[in-house]
């Protein structure tokens, strides 16, 4: 279990994210035309994961715009937002925001993303929702980098998740 704050208060995570060097773990995800996407559909890809509570607040939004910016300059990776907003939520925010580089995916379904992940809050007023966290893959599926934000109400480290693709 992972601890995590909200402007200082502590919530516990249903475990710890993925180990660097581990396989990422499989996932299924619902896309914002309500098909699904797993983990094996990014192989070959390097794929970065920025994980978060809602679409719908001011770091998480920002986090979204910053990696669509930033994914315009990459090569051969996908970078996955997820979230366990509903689709709709998802493609209207995309859709305001002219974003084309992000691809949003949507745990509402079930939570076991969250869950599988590590990042699924057990307490709190986000109870079930992500907490923040970055994780990024090879282009086999292998874990490079992760980073879960301690504090919730913070943006993640864009320079060290974008140089882990660099590192490959």
């Amino acid at each position: 279990m992972a601890t995590v704050t909200l402007h200082g208060t502590a919530f516990k995570t249903t475990g710890n994210l993925p180990n660097i060097g581990e396989k990422a773990p499989d996932f299924t995800l619902t896309t914002t035309d309500l098909n699904t996407k797993k983990l094996s559909d990014y192989k070959g890809s390097k794929v970065i994961m920025n994980i978060f509570p809602s679409i719908d607040t001011g770091v998480c939004a920002t986090s979204v715009r910053t990696f669509n910016e930033e994914a315009s300059e990459l090569d051969n990776t996908k970078v996955l937002c997820i979230s366990r907003d509903l689709p709709f939520a998802q493609s209207r925010f995309c859709a305001a925001e002219g974003l084309k580089n992000v691809e949003t995916l949507s745990d509402f379904k079930d939570g076991s993303f969250g869950n599988t992940y590590g990042v699924a809050m057990t307490e709190g007023p986000m109870e079930t929702l992500h907490s923040r966290a970055i994780v990024v893959l090879d282009e086999n599926g292998t874990v490079t980098y992760t980073e879960h934000i301690t504090e919730i109400a913070e943006e993640p480290n864009y320079k060290a998740a974008l140089e882990a693709l660099m590192d490959d």
